[in-house]
């Protein structure tokens, strides 16, 4: 049975429940019925009741046919309430213990996108972006046919994008502080790693700029071949000239 046949039926069984209160779920009842009841408050957006219900489900009836159901919707539920981190948890909890749930492949999407979530602006830690690079590119390397996987990957770009900005503004910050050395590795950093960032190119150019200042000149000459092997824009016309005049003075010493 697939994901929305199963839910679509456990509301259907809820409505034998509605009007009744989170305590109020008939003696007796199974598995099955206790997870409709669970879908019903889930359905109606009272997310604290359903969190309850779920967690008492996969606590209660851990071998049951609906466990991994309310596995996963308890990490929806925390999802839903904007508990990120919690959600989190119990997506990755659901992966490592029902490995051979239908339910896997969604919980894989919603652990990357519960860390994308909580990844803050760049200048911040970067703990949580890292986590959601990591689950986000697992799930487009497990289930690369899935409809979910362009907007996975688009979300990869858009996350590499935050930690290359944020490593080569540690670059600027130690240039300002004159630790060029330390500049020139992360700027080297930026260049090798987030390679298809437009922050590639600016570190690439302020390693030139630096050993220039340093009168590094073999090492500037070096990073403009990087640059115009890599990129033809509108500073090839600066660069060639430097380059040429850079040749001269090497060949005048």
């Amino acid at each position: 049975m697939t994901i929305y046949l199963k839910a679509l039926s456990a509301v259907a069984l809820a409505a034998a429940f509605i009007g009744c209160g989170a305590s109020d779920v008939p003696v007796g009842a199974t598995p099955q019925e206790k997870f409709a009841h669970a879908m019903e408050r889930y359905e109606s957006e009272d997310y604290f009741e359903a969190i309850q219900e779920f967690e008492a489900i996969t606590l209660q009836y851990p071998g049951s046919v609906v466990a991994d159901d309310a596995q996963y919707y308890l990490g929806m539920a925390r999802f839903k309430r904007e508990e990120y981190l919690i959600a989190a948890y119990e997506f990755g909890r659901l992966i490592r213990t029902i490995s051979g749930s239908e339910f896997v492949p969604d919980a894989q999407y919603m652990l990357g996108e519960s860390y994308y979530q909580l990844s803050p602006p760049y200048p911040l830690d970067q703990e949580y972006t890292k986590k959601a690079i990591d689950e986000l590119q697992a799930f487009v390397d497990f289930y690369p046919l899935d409809e979910r996987a362009t907007n996975a990957a688009n979300k990869i770009v858009e996350l590499n994008l935050k930690l290359a900005e944020k490593e080569f503004t540690n670059g600027v910050i130690y240039e300002k502080m004159d630790y060029d050395r330390a500049a020139l590795n992360v700027y080297h950093n930026v260049a090798q790693i987030f390679h298809d960032t437009p922050f590639a190119k600016e570190a690439i150019y302020k390693r030139i700029q630096l050993f220039i200042d340093r009168e590094e000149t073999e090492d500037a000459r070096e990073e403009i071949e990087e640059y115009l092997r890599r990129y033809d824009d509108e500073r090839r016309g600066e660069l060639e000239d430097l380059r040429e005049e850079l040749k001269r003075q090497s060949a005048s010493r």
